[in-house]
């Protein structure tokens, strides 16, 4: 019994509804539509489709000029210049038609070229034609010479500002974000809106050109219009001259109105878009308030107008109507504004004798918030931040956040800059949350210059110390730049000073600035893989608490936690273990993070390490059961052992190195709270953090 084979499966059906659905699509039919307009240029037109996209032309034109006149922003019609575009092809194509069938057809009457060119030609001309003719120039000399001229010259010089305050919009940008008063999404919003204000007036600028070629366009059809028909009309279809200088100027003229009325219309648009620069509201709204909003103009307005009325010859009751009405809305005005002077003067005089109301008092929300950093500046270093030649601090933070999350991992948040009139003029306070942190003086306009021996340079200035370092430093004039370049001196300005300042400072608080919604942020921008890793880890093995309290210690120690997704898996491999035992086998995944960060210049990690000695004193005071473990060290050991760590320290940055502690994996947790005490930047490792690659070279031993 043989198997019978399968039909084979039949085509999806393909129905007329499903092709219209896909026909009517937004991007299909914007493409038939531009397709078609391209067709208006070659394929002759019936009078009764040409009556109707003449309608559809005038109707689109008043609907674009409406638009244009409501929106409160220019970029809200953004789309304008490629509208303006598709209108004027859409009116030239159509001028096209017009002329196949005025030129074919005008000889069998006005209606020859449809309804529409008929009943223009015939209620603007009214019998005369160069009436008609007369007007028609009229309304392209207006289109031409001063709507879109006019809109032309708007367009370029917005174009051009524009461009020239866009590096200026920028920095505040920029500036609001390292202040903090915007986030990364608002900042990357107004970016965008201020791309695409440039963008738009570029655009405007060449859309305009559209609108003058158009009515160069219209003036020359209509001239080819009224000549080349008499001549067929008189030599072809053997009318007089009188009938065909009617028949073919009627329907030219008529076509000429039909096709620059839309174009005067849009002409318009494209000006009050053009004009809308500054304006934050619809143009009705921004005229009546400011054109009208005056009751000394309406006033005067008034008076002008009842003394132009009494002049003789002039229209009495024209003129008095009008300044009747300019008096009315000027009263209207004086008393609005009048009461609403009085009854601020009554609510601020109630305010002032009103009783102190008991329960109004600030929210307890507001009274309880604070900034994780602040820079408080004295009056005489405001400078620093609105500095638009030099480089400001707010750009150096911009820099320093950035380099902060490349480095280390960390996001530094946000820094808040404002005055103190009660510092010095001079000083400022650096402050992490709300408690003081670092404290310094500046000197805008000089330099501060360091000697790299340690000695106070020897240049005129004023003695000081640098506030990072606490080095010998000196503030000298501009003019000594060079000089002191030239005797290798280290040259800072103010605004570095600060920046770095500030660096050694968040570099200290890291652990403490990092909190447990940071953590779970930086878990949350992780690759998928290792977010779900996160998911089942927190809190079913580890809580939140322990994950902070692992990456606050690496960053106590300035190791950095950029490589979450590794650290992330360190904590799964040893979620049974103490804090202490968690924290070092998560050093020992980042081993070969750790050689290269403290890696010299040739590869090599150098190293001091810890003699049997000594590494037996700490296993041997060491007290306490897991978890709660304790270095119990009598102080006459803590002190040897830090002198001898001093001297062995001192002797290896002789030779310009920058020597690893190297110790055994269980006491290097309390070695490194005895050195971190007077050498915070001296790096202690234990071997289970050697990375088997690693080059070592021995500088000696504790």
């Amino acid at each position: 019994m043989t198997d019978t084979p399968a039909p084979p499966p039949k085509a999806p059906r393909l129905d007329f509804a499903t092709l219209m659905k896909g026909v009517l699509r937004g991007d299909v039919a914007m493409g038939i539509g531009v397709v078609f307009l391209i067709c208006l240029l070659i394929i002759p037109l019936p009078p009764v489709m040409l009556d109707f996209l003449l309608a559809l032309s005038i109707t689109s034109s008043v609907l674009i000029l409406m638009t244009a006149l409501f929106i409160r922003k220019p970029l809200e019609f953004s789309a304008f210049p490629a509208v303006l575009l598709v209108a004027t092809l859409f009116r030239l194509g159509l001028n096209i038609a017009s002329t196949r069938l005025i030129l074919g057809e005008g000889h069998n009457g006005p209606d020859a070229a449809g309804e529409i060119i008929a009943a223009f030609g015939a209620f603007i001309m009214q019998g005369n034609f160069v009436i008609g003719l007369i007007v028609f120039i009229i309304l392209v000399i207006v289109n031409f010479v001063v709507i879109t001229k006019g809109s032309t010259r708007i367009a370029v010089v917005a174009a051009l500002f524009s461009l020239d305050a866009m590096p200026g919009k920028q920095m505040a940008i920029d500036a609001d974000l390292s202040a903090g008063l915007i986030n990364e999404e608002q900042a990357r919003t107004r970016r965008k809106e201020l791309e695409g204000e440039s963008n738009f007036y570029g655009a405007m600028d060449g859309a305009s050109k559209f609108v003058r070629g158009d009515a160069i366009a219209g003036l020359i059809i209509t001239v080819i219009n009224v000549v080349g028909g008499m001549i067929i009309g008189m030599a072809q279809e053997g009318l007089t001259f009188s009938e065909a200088g009617t028949t073919y100027t009627q329907l030219t003229v008529g076509d000429g109105l039909v096709s620059q009325i839309p174009a005067l219309i849009i002409s318009v648009a494209a000006g009050l878009l053009v004009s809308k620069a500054g304006v934050e509201e619809a143009a009705d709204a921004a005229i009546a308030k400011q054109l009208a909003g005056s009751p000394q103009a309406l006033g005067m307005v008034a008076a002008t107008s009842f003394i132009a009325g009494i002049l003789p010859g002039m229209p009495t009751i024209a003129f008095w109507l009008i300044g009747a009405g300019a008096a009315w809305l000027a009263y209207r005005l004086w008393r609005t504004s009048s009461n609403k002077v009085f009854q601020a003067g009554l609510d601020a005089e109630a305010a002032a004798n009103a009783p102190p109301d008991p329960d109004a008092e600030e929210p307890i929300n507001q009274t309880l918030a604070f900034d994780e950093m602040k820079i408080e500046l004295g009056y005489g270093l405001l400078g620093l931040v609105n500095d638009v030649q030099g480089r400001r601090v707010t750009d150096q933070i911009k820099a320093l956040r950035r380099q902060l999350a490349q480095e280390l991992g960390f996001v530094m948040p946000a820094v808040r800059i404002l005055d103190n009139m009660a510092l010095p003029n001079n000083a400022y306070v650096i402050r992490v949350k709300e408690m003081e942190a670092g404290e310094g003086e500046l000197r805008l306009g000089q330099l501060l210059v360091m000697d790299p021996s340690g000695q106070t340079p020897a240049l005129p200035g004023e003695a000081c110390t640098e506030p990072a370092f606490g080095l010998p430093a000196a503030w000298v004039a501009d003019n000594l730049r060079e000089e002191a370049a030239f005797r290798g001196y280290t040259i800072v300005d103010p605004a570095t000073v600060l920046t770095t300042h500030l660096t050694e400072i968040i570099k200290e608080n890291m652990a403490d600035l990092l909190s447990v919604a940071e953590v779970q942020r930086l878990v949350k921008q992780l690759a998928p893989e290792h977010q779900k890793l996160a998911e089942d880890m927190v809190p079913a093995q580890v809580s939140w608490a322990t994950l902070q309290r692992v990456l606050q210690s690496l960053l106590r120690e300035r190791v950095s936690i950029r490589d979450l997704g590794t650290i992330i898996e360190a904590v799964s491999e040893g979620s049974g273990l103490d804090a202490v035992g968690l924290i070092e086998h998560v050093r020992a995944r980042l081993s070969r993070q750790l050689c290269h960060a403290n890696r010299s210049p040739d590869g090599a990690l150098p190293i001091v390490a810890l003699s049997p000695r000594w590494e037996q004193a700490f296993a041997e005071t060491i007290i306490g059961e897991r978890g709660d473990r304790q270095l119990a060290m009598a102080p006459s050991q803590v002190h040897e052992f830090v002198q001898s760590v001093r001297v062995a320290l001192d002797r290896a940055a002789q030779t310009g190195e920058i020597p690893v502690i190297l110790t055994s994996g269980p006491i290097r947790p309390y070695v490194r709270s005895l050195i971190e005490r007077f050498r915070a930047q001296t790096a202690v490792m234990s071997q289970n953090e050697i990375h088997p690659k690693a080059k070592l070279r021995t500088l000696g031993s504790v």
